[in-house]
Formats: structure tokens, C-alpha cells, sequence
């Protein structure tokens, strides 16, 4: 960093260890107002105290750790769910439409009734219409009036 890019010009060619002690109306951008104002909240007069506060040293700390924080599993899941329903919505691994600048909008497939799709459908029906006494599914009836 470039020490002059951030103090006033009058404090330019003072090495670090006086620019401690320096007022804080030596650092770039700070006003006489404003370091009168960190000197009636926070008790500081030199750039030293103010660098030296537990507070600013905390939110520092604070700043860099956020900084290399983790993901919640929270956000993890979110970015998945977003990731997922944009390839859903435009498949990047679709030839089609990278080689010819088209986008397909994926459409999802009709559910499937269940009670049709199943290894054991038709013992359930036949047991259903058993208990019941008639075809107990729509589509059992529909099965019976096309034989």
C-alpha cells in the first residue's frame, strides 16, 4: 500500500511510527468534525487509538472471517435447487440447442397414476372390485367396456 494515497499532504514524509501519533486529521478524507466525533464517542486522538480500539479490531476480524466463511447447508441447498431448475428450464448439455442457438424449455413429464403403474395393479384392482363389488378405479372401468 501506498502511504501517501492515504494521508494529507502535509504528513507525507513522515515515516509509520510518527504517522502513529498523528492526529486523526492526518488521514486522507477525515475532517476535523469527524475526528472530533471519534474523540467524544471513542476517546481517540491519534491514528494509534484509533487503530488500536478493540472495536475496530473486532470488526476487522469480523470482515475477514466472513471472507473465508463457509456456506450454511442452508444456502448449499438453495444454490442447488436454483442450479437444477435453470438446467431444467435451459439444459446447457442440450445439443440441440447449443449448436443451434435454441433453447428448449423442458416440459415435465405427466404423472403417472399409481395404482396402474404398479408390478401388482391388477390384483389390487381385482381385490378392490372384489370388496367393493364393482370396478373400484376409473380405469378399471374404462379396461372392462373396452373388452
Amino acid at each position: 500500500m501506498n502511504i501517501n494515497s492515504i494521508v494529507k499532504d502535509e504528513f507525507r514524509d513522515k515515516c509509520l511510527r510518527d504517522l502513529v501519533n498523528s492526529p486523526l486529521t492526518a488521514l486522507d478524507g477525515v475532517t476535523l468534525e469527524q475526528a472530533q466525533a471519534l474523540r467524544m464517542a471513542f476517546g481517540v486522538n491519534t491514528i494509534g487509538e484509533l487503530g488500536g480500539l478493540k472495536i475496530v479490531k473486532m470488526a476487522e476480524a469480523i470482515k475477514q472471517l466472513a471472507a473465508c466463511e463457509m456456506e450454511t447447508p442452508k444456502e448449499v441447498a438453495e444454490e442447488v435447487l436454483i442450479d437444477d431448475a435453470v438446467e431444467m428450464t435451459f439444459p446447457a448439455s442440450d445439443p440441440l440447442a447449443v449448436a443451434s442457438s435454441v433453447t428448449r424449455i423442458e416440459v415435465p413429464p405427466e404423472m403417472v397414476e399409481a395404482s396402474t403403474d404398479h408390478q401388482n395393479a391388477a390384483a389390487i384392482e381385482a381385490n378392490n372390485e372384489a370388496v367393493v363389488g364393482e370396478p373400484a378405479l376409473q380405469h378399471a372401468q374404462v379396461r372392462k367396456e373396452e373388452h
